[in-house]
């Protein structure tokens, strides 16, 4: 790690706990800077807060008030969900104070390479391929993963050397909150419209993308999906050498899908069948993650032995169990349409039923009535129950079942199956009206699932 980058030695104001804001606080104060750290939540059940309390930082909380920030400050380090309308995010703006994200910070003090991926959907699948590739490199000691997929960039680039390889998760909201970040390749697995609640338009979302390659040169790569014109457009915005990847054409470089088989520069790596994990999006998958494997020399066998062995993610169409004939796949990282789009053609005509909800960001489900042609069973809770079930009935489902919660969704999706049926969670929203993350919804899935197979 860097003795010092433009972050040492400054007084800070880090908005908002969390993993994210509790690791970059501890990683400043240690580079010598002056640290508040505020955060909203009471002192009270606020673990975090206490801890960094307990070791002398300056600790705010139950308030994020406006007035707590002043031209003292040289920077605000927000969590990144926290929207750019609040107060006191707007105040410091006022003020010229900029305000950025915790990976803007930990780029900084890191020595290790950096590889950053990012995209609407698999960027978790995508990261972590990538990372288990580069781990055969030999061009890396050791290759490591962080960001968005749950582990803070500010904690592994402290042990991560010049000799190894960080491989970033990272997302819209993170990269917003960037300056300075120049990752030496960069990785677009594609774009479709997401949290236009917090970016205010489409337009504003890419934007906030396309950060991620905006201090790219001609010596980094960008990786990009070539399969829409839109992305295939935005490849023109990068100074770095673009690299894509297609299953739908085949290309003179990078990596592609010609009759089942994968390439890469013409030369044939492996068939598509062999992949463990399903559906034709972890095939994209793949091919993104083949595309920087390669960059880096990694073998045709190891990237082989990868594809061949890797299971998914967890809460990313994620096999949790099977008993009286039925198969159970936590999806909870579903969080938009396109992403329970993916997990429902991942099944291709495997018959479904579907459990989603969650909370309303104020958009309708019609873009998802004609991926629900399999599913014949769907039982729906939270916010966004009654569109949903417009969408059902549009999409003539013809067995609607509306719970509460999770807890009732799981035992009722059971009862409503046969034998031979998947049971599906990929919620297409938010989890934000009755869970604080995704990951915590889909453990409770996981949990209820136990559950309901010691009842069975």
């Amino acid at each position: 790690m860097k003795a010092e980058s433009k972050y040492s030695n400054k007084r800070i104001l880090v908005l908002g706990l969390a993993k994210s804001g509790f690791a970059v606080a501890k990683l400043l104060k240690k580079m010598n800077s002056e640290i508040t750290v505020v955060d909203s939540n009471p002192l009270e059940g606020n673990t975090e807060a206490k801890e960094l309390l307990n070791q002398g930082f300056k600790v705010i909380t139950g308030s994020n008030d406006a007035d707590l920030v002043d031209t003292s400050f040289d920077y605000v380090v927000k969590n990144p969900g926290i929207p750019y309308s609040n107060d006191l995010i707007k105040h410091a703006q006022d003020l010229n104070i900029p305000v950025i994200t915790e990976p803007e910070i930990a780029y900084s003090f890191s020595d290790a390479q950096m590889v950053a991926v990012t995209g609407t959907n698999g960027k978790t699948t995508v990261t972590t391929l990538i990372q288990l590739m580069l781990a055969h490199s030999p061009k890396f000691k050791q290759s490591f993963y962080a960001g968005n997929i749950g582990i803070p960039i500010s904690d592994v680039i402290q042990k991560a050397t010049k000799d190894d390889v960080v491989v970033t998760e990272l997302s819209s909201f993170q990269l917003e909150g960037t300056i300075d970040l120049h990752p030496h390749v960069a990785v677009l697995n594609n774009i479709y419209s997401a949290h236009i609640d917090f970016h205010g338009t489409r337009a504003n979302y890419i934007k906030a993308k396309m950060h991620i390659t905006k201090n790219q040169t001609k010596d980094d790569y960008f990786i990009v999906n070539w399969n829409q014109s839109e992305w295939r457009q935005l490849a023109k915005d990068t100074q770095a050498q673009v690299v894509p990847f297609s299953d739908e054409q085949e290309l003179e470089h990078g990596a592609y899908v010609k009759n089942d088989e994968i390439y890469y520069d013409k030369e044939f790596i492996l068939n598509t069948d062999v992949i463990k994990v399903p559906g034709e999006h972890n095939v994209q998958n793949a091919l993104a993650a083949i595309n920087v494997a390669k960059i880096f020399n990694v073998s045709n066998e190891d990237i082989i032995n990868v594809l061949t062995s890797f299971k998914g993610v967890k809460h990313r169409i994620q096999f949790v169990d099977q008993f009286n004939g039925r198969k159970f796949y936590n999806d909870s990282k579903a969080t938009n349409i396109e992403a329970t789009t993916v997990a429902l053609e991942a099944f291709g005509d495997q018959e479904l039923t579907l459990i989603a909800g969650g909370l309303d960001r104020g958009n309708g489900f019609d873009e998802l009535v004609p991926q629900l042609k399999n599913v014949k069973n769907i039982v729906l809770y939270g916010e966004t129950a009654d569109k949903m079930v417009d969408a059902a009935t549009k999409a003539n489902v013809t067995n609607i079942i509306k719970v509460s919660n999770l807890a009732e969704a799981v035992p009722e999706a059971y009862r409503q199956s046969d034998d031979g049926d998947v049971i599906l969670l990929s919620p297409a929203a938010a989890s934000w009206d009755q869970f604080d993350t995704f990951e915590q919804r889909g453990d409770q899935f996981i949990e209820e699932v136990e559950g309901l197979k010691g009842e069975a």
